[in-house]
């Protein structure tokens, strides 16, 4: 799901619809991961210092060549292919030839779709370093030696659409039409809950699970809130009180140009990077963990609650915003997997002390969650042949496993044998999360409105359990009244909801949260998008170089009833539509769990978090990682991560591939 402003589950901590006032603690802009680089003076101060003598000294990273213009081929192959998709997309092609399709549009949103948001609001400032350290550091600075801020926590999110498509309307324009109006009309769940058949629900959590690493826009309790229309008939919980919306926090650092578009902070680590689990400041990262072996902490196989006052509820971790079961298991088990990586590096190198062999085991264990991310989630929700084997060629290369094991890389490129170790590149503009990637985990369909709360040896129903009794102030109750071997049955076995029109949940749409107020995600979804000046769908389409649609009937794929809502609700204004309802209602390849037109985003996006990031490239290798962490990775899957800590699940995972896929039923 999305950034923590807009996500299920919400903590009572982030900008979402309001009908009070709400309280927060929001970060000082600038002054996020005041610790800099891992084992440097922070707010550990002397402890960090002392430790990182422990560690080897520096990291191999250099500065990645310019991104230059395409050569021939390149230049022939775009041709050829933006011919082709007139009439014919990839998924259409022979497995082969759509593969290159893929290679070939990836190359081109590299040149074309990523845009530096400090070149319209004055000069990047950028700091350069000489020393890398080999660890991943706790504020995210560090990965660059020109730029030594890039993707730190604190930083702005930058844009894949062109900088002069991305001004937000006017107040008045943004509610037209009204979100509340569209949350009732296209997303509400109407005509029951529709499934994704072929996923579990452990994959709408691990998505949001993801996502909190990666992007945050922070809170903004300080402007005056957006006020949302609502019609006579809307049944809204606020009852004559109006919705109101609070914007999304402006940019700390001012522009210097007054004709730039607005800007926003990312309040955690642009990186994959763990962040969700580890933290994105060096004092959170040090209050999770045990000071001992480079354990986080972890008691009787359970996060410890959060200390802060009015959130023992939650669990301890990096990052608990928009807080709920499905997210604690997952933090849970991968803190549990931590450990045993910690152990196994132990094993192999005795006299390593606690900081190194934490940072040792938070780089495994955040690669290895790339790696199920790369070659299990995401060919599970893009269910097709050409993408199993384009998102395996993106981890492994185009080569049979067999020859990397025996001979190691074959050339410096991607494609025969994957980013993994090949050169750093940041293409078109520095490394950072952008608007439209955020905008991309729009998910909220995935979550049920109840999920049946199953025995994990048996394989019978215990109880019906709604959404907001497994969310927010329930999150660790839930845990304790159905316990985590159930709760991860549960969630391998039930499916989340399919990605469609009128298919987002109630629960949702009138969440309690933590503080007792209501909001509705749905509504909050299509304003977070109109106000961060996400491009309307069908320039959305155009600027990832798809056709735009002509009509609302082929917006639709000739469904009559969502046609004529669609004409009605946007006054026949084709221009209009709200690129998430447009990426919703569009008809999709065969096996996609989303659009095609999303779906660009991702093939851009997904595969540059790994090749910006210098420890999935140049320092992709035995000297940082260990032997034993690179064998960890390269042999272990989700499956294999949840037996190791939950044996008891092994009949339920018997014969299962994919752990995101349905479980056997019991």
């Amino acid at each position: 799901m999305t950034d923590t402003t807009d996500t299920a589950g919400s903590a009572g901590t982030k900008d979402t619809t309001l009908t009070t006032c709400t309280t927060s603690t929001t970060r000082t802009a600038g002054t996020a991961g005041t610790a800099g680089t891992a084992g440097t003076a922070g707010t550990a101060g002397t402890a960090a210092r002392t430790a990182a003598t422990a560690l080897p000294a520096q990291a191999t990273g250099s500065a990645p060549a310019p991104y230059g213009p395409p050569g021939l081929l390149e230049r022939l192959g775009s041709a050829a292919f933006a011919r082709v998709n007139r009439s014919r997309d990839w998924w259409e092609l022979p497995g082969p030839v759509g593969m290159l399709n893929l290679r070939v549009l990836r190359d081109d949103l590299r040149r074309k779709n990523l845009y530096d948001t400090y070149g319209a609001g004055g000069e990047r400032p950028r700091r350069a370093t000489r020393a890398l350290a080999p660890y991943r550091s706790y504020d995210g600075s560090g990965y660059d030696p020109d730029d030594v801020d890039m993707g730190r926590a604190g930083t702005r999110l930058d844009r894949n659409a062109p900088l002069h498509m991305v001004f937000p309307d006017s107040d008045e324009d943004l509610m037209t039409p009204s979100p509340r109006e569209i949350s009732r009309q296209l997303l509400a769940r109407s005509g029951g809950f529709t499934p994704a058949t072929g996923l579990n629900l452990l994959a709408a959590a691990w998505i949001q699970f993801q996502n909190h690493g990666w992007a945050n826009h922070g809170d903004n309790e300080e402007a005056e809130p957006f006020t949302v229309p609502l019609a006579d008939d809307d049944d809204w919980a606020g009852g004559g009180c109006p919705m109101r919306v609070n914007r999304t926090r402006p940019d700390p650092v001012a522009h210097t140009t007054a004709d730039a578009p607005p800007t926003y902070e990312n309040t955690v680590t642009h990186w994959w990077d763990g962040s969700q689990i580890y933290g994105s400041d060096e004092a959170r990262c040090r209050s999770l963990r045990t000071a001992e072996h480079g354990h986080l902490i972890v008691r009787d196989g359970r996060l410890p609650a959060d200390p802060r006052p009015g959130l023992a509820c939650l669990d301890a971790t990096g990052m608990n915003s928009d807080y709920w079961t499905g997210l604690s298991l997952l933090h849970t088990l991968f803190a549990k997997e931590h450990n045993a990586i910690c152990d196994r590096i132990r094993s192999q190198h005795p006299t390593w002390d606690d900081e190194r062999l934490f940072h040792t085991a938070r780089l495994v264990n955040t690669a290895l969650m790339a790696k199920i991310h790369t070659v299990e989630w995401t060919p599970g929700v893009l269910d097709t042949p050409v993408l199993k084997r384009a998102m395996d060629a993106n981890w492994y290369g185009v080569l049979p496993r067999w020859v990397s094991k025996r001979f190691g890389r074959i050339g410096s490129g991607e494609m025969l044998s994957g980013i993994l170790g090949s050169p750093t590149d940041h293409h078109a503009a520095p490394y950072s999360m952008t608007e439209e990637f955020v905008s991309a985990y729009r998910l909220h369909p995935l979550i049920p409105d109840e999920v049946t709360v199953r025995d994990h040896i048996r394989g019978a129903a215990r109880e019906v359990v709604g959404f907001n009794d497994m969310q927010g102030a329930t999150t660790r109750s839930a845990i304790d009244a159905y316990g985590t071997s159930d709760l991860l049955y549960t969630f391998g076995t039930e499916h989340p909801g399919a990605l469609v029109l009128h298919n987002h949940p109630d629960a949702l749409r009138n969440l309690a949260r933590i503080n007792g107020e209501h909001i509705d995600l749905a509504t909050v979804d299509i304003l977070r998008d109109r106000e961060r000046g996400i491009p309307r769908y069908n320039a959305y389409r155009q600027m990832l170089r798809k056709r735009p649609v002509a009509s609302f009937q082929e917006l639709t794929g000739g469904h009559a009833r969502d046609t004529a809502l669609l004409r009605d609700l946007y006054e026949g204004r084709l221009d209009r539509v709200d690129t998430l309802v447009g990426n919703l209602a569009e008809p999709r390849p065969a096996g996609f769990g989303f659009s095609d037109s999303l779906f660009r985003i991702f093939i851009l996006m997904a595969s540059r978090r790994l090749k910006s990031d210098r420890f999935f490239t140049t320092d992709y290798r035995p000297e940082v990682y260990t032997a034993e962490g690179l064998e960890w990775v390269d042999r272990n899957s989700m499956v294999t991560v949840l037996l190791r800590h939950h044996p008891e699940l092994a009949p339920a995972l018997a014969g299962v591939t994919n752990a995101f896929a349905p479980w056997r039923s019991l």
